[in-house]
């Protein structure tokens, strides 16, 4: 344990096994309860039977999850930048990186907030609500979500990357967990009993940032807590600027940011081509992704969860822990993300009926949607976990390729290519083929990189 980073025993000394488990466990526990409460707004809403309230929601996704590009930015790279500095015994670049970390987050997050908020009707046409019914019932949940609620939103995820990047997975962990389930119980209590029916729109967005909040202060007064024992330092200053950490944090944290940002246009073009078939379509292809988003929380949480171990190991030279935490958190995931697939295939009506309860054409195709976008699952987990490696061990522009490839290379062009052959099914397509291809990539660099750990193995360089 280095200047007190209180939790770096499970880095090193830990069996791989239970190291990843500890790690991953909490984390994952923590993103699925995320993506429920992402859910829940849609569960709770589908008790409206509204088509048009469902849609307004869901081409609200992509401009309330760039928060989520914001904060991978920052908290992705600042949390590898901090495990790979406790690794090397650099406690005070540790400190620096957490700060710098979170003064970027806050002002970048505050900077978008104040885009939205003036540039508010256009960009909700933009995202696919130009519909005039969808665009008022959007317009509400942008304006409280994102322009309002925006910096609670992005520090929340941010805070929990920072915490654990020195080993405390389970207290980010509950930190995450806290904002889901108060998300999950204020979403009827606004919805049904606080506003006026007919506000169930406005009602699940102001859920939605109170708990993102709730779950804010907990970080804040749990970093606050844990001053003296931990390296966590918010306070800013001048250092925080130098020895390079700004370009650091932003070179490791570009991919994941990118990652969720070429995420978020995927969707919107998505949301935007099958918008020209209907409000019926748009509106099963919403929730379609919704409930597939389930493997891919689990897979994130596990990526998030051992990349501080993966950084650390790399730094401290233990090339054959490090070796062996990825083969067996990719192993999980790979296997999370197959059993999803083989639940949506099997249940898709049932899951789509979860949200969509009354009887309409949204309900069929989104059933129909849901059986797609599953099959690309596996294959997604695997490009996922590899993208999380380079992160780890600071190789920005090989996670950045993958970033890329995954989403916004590869199936926006798909997406068109496929749209005349294949009507309305095609652009869902694209998703999978696009999982497939960037798996293929993913398996040919980790080739090259494990037989170059395995050279400086052999040289004599690395533990055991």
């Amino acid at each position: 344990m280095k200047d007190g980073a209180t939790q770096t025993r499970v880095f090193e000394e830990y069996p791989v096994v239970r190291a990843v488990l500890a790690l991953a466990v909490p984390t994952v526990v923590s993103q699925v309860i995320l993506v429920i409460y992402n859910m829940a707004d849609t569960f709770f809403i589908g008790q409206t039977g509204s088509d048009t309230k469902i849609t307004a929601v869901t081409v609200c996704m992509p401009a309330f999850m760039f928060l989520s590009a914001i904060s991978n930015l920052f908290g992705v790279g600042g949390a590898s930048v901090i495990a790979r500095a406790l690794g090397g015994g650099d406690g005070k670049k540790a400190r620096l990186t957490a700060a710098f970390a979170f003064w970027g987050c806050l002002i970048v997050t505050m900077l978008y907030s104040a885009g939205a908020w003036l540039f508010l009707d256009r960009f909700v046409d933009l995202l696919g609500g130009s519909e005039s019914a969808v665009h008022a019932e959007a317009r509400h949940y942008l304006l409280v979500t994102v322009a309002l609620g925006g910096v609670a939103t992005s520090l929340n995820a941010l805070l929990g990357h920072l915490v654990r990047s020195e080993g405390r997975s389970g207290q980010a962990g509950f930190g995450i967990a806290l904002g889901g389930v108060m998300n999950i119980g204020l979403d009827p209590l606004f919805m049904f009993r606080l506003l006026p029916p007919g506000n169930e729109v406005l009602g699940a967005a102001v859920a939605t940032s109170l708990s993102n909040l709730i779950a804010t202060l907990y970080f804040m007064g749990l970093i606050f807590r844990n001053r003296r024992q931990s390296v966590l330092d918010l306070t800013p200053c001048r250092g925080a600027l130098e020895r390079r950490i700004p370009a650091e944090v932003l070179a490791t944290g570009l991919p994941a940011c990118l990652m969720t940002l070429c995420e978020n246009i995927s969707y919107a073009v998505l949301d935007n081509l099958m918008a020209l078939s209907g409000t019926v379509m748009q509106a099963g292809i919403g929730v379609a992704k919704k409930v597939n988003m389930l493997a891919h929380c689990m897979v994130r949480g596990m990526a998030q969860g051992v990349l501080p171990l993966i950084g650390y190991n790399f730094a401290a030279r233990n090339y054959r822990r490090m070796k062996s935490a990825i083969r067996i958190s990719t192993s999980i995931s790979v296997t999370l993300a197959t059993l999803c697939m083989a639940a949506s295939l099997l249940f898709s009506r049932n899951l789509i009926g979860l949200f969509i309860q009354h009887e309409s054409g949204s309900l069929t195709y989104g059933s129909r949607f849901l059986r797609i976008l599953c099959i690309g699952g596996p294959f997604s987990a695997f490009a996922y976990g590899i993208i999380s490696l380079f992160q780890a061990v600071g190789e920005s522009w090989k996670s950045l390729l993958l970033a890329i490839m995954r989403k916004g290379m590869l199936d926006i062009p798909l997406m068109f290519l496929l749209l005349r052959p294949i009507p309305i099914y095609g652009i869902v397509w694209a998703t999978p083929i696009a999982d497939i291809l960037c798996c293929m990539t993913a398996l040919t660099m980790l080739l090259r990189f494990i037989r170059r750990l395995d050279s400086l193995e052999g040289y004599g360089v690395g533990n055991q």
